[in-house]
């Protein structure tokens, strides 16, 4: 019963939205529905993790470690967003903590289940790598354009002369 809700829900989000009925049972049979409460870590930047997810419902804000202040937000997502990247791409620890901003459902699918599915399946490897490389491309956009915010307020809180030289 609960594959069959997997697939119905992997069916409807974008992430996998467009994949076939046969590839969904495929990625549905290795998933889990998981539930976490409003301030929840669902994973801490550095550790070792494994799953990979996709955001049902609910809000996460991804934060970051800055040295001397703390861990800082840096981007929120929302339904059907991919949380936790690295653990499928094998890149080793976390880059960033993931906190559940209000309560967040989420499709958990096994890293190592889904690398296995992706070498036997091509096809199906194929579509999810894609797929996270929109999903990273997307995030680097959006970082790219919250250092252009960062940089327009650092020059408006302190401008250059202009017609002078520099004291």
């Amino acid at each position: 019963m609960e594959i069959q809700q997997l697939q119905e829900h992997l069916q409807q989000l974008r992430f996998t939205s467009g994949l076939s009925v046969e590839e969904l049972q495929k990625l549905a049979a290795i998933s889990r529905f998981q539930v976490y409460a409003r301030n929840a870590t669902i994973f801490t930047e550095g550790t070792e993790h494994r799953d990979l997810y996709i955001i049902l419902s609910g809000r996460v804000e991804i934060c970051m470690t800055i040295p001397a202040r703390g861990c800082l937000p840096v981007l929120t997502l929302e339904e059907g967003d991919l949380v936790g990247w690295s653990s499928f791409l094998k890149q080793g620890e976390m880059t960033a903590t993931v906190v559940a901003v209000q309560e967040t459902r989420l499709i958990a699918i096994d890293a190592d289940d889904l690398a296995a599915l992706c070498d036997e399946d091509h096809d199906i490897g194929y579509q999810m790598m894609r797929r996270v490389a929109l999903a990273l491309s997307q995030r680097l956009v959006a970082s790219r354009l919250q250092v252009l915010d960062l940089y327009a307020v650092a020059e408006e809180a302190h401008p250059l002369k202009q017609g002078g030289t520099s004291e």
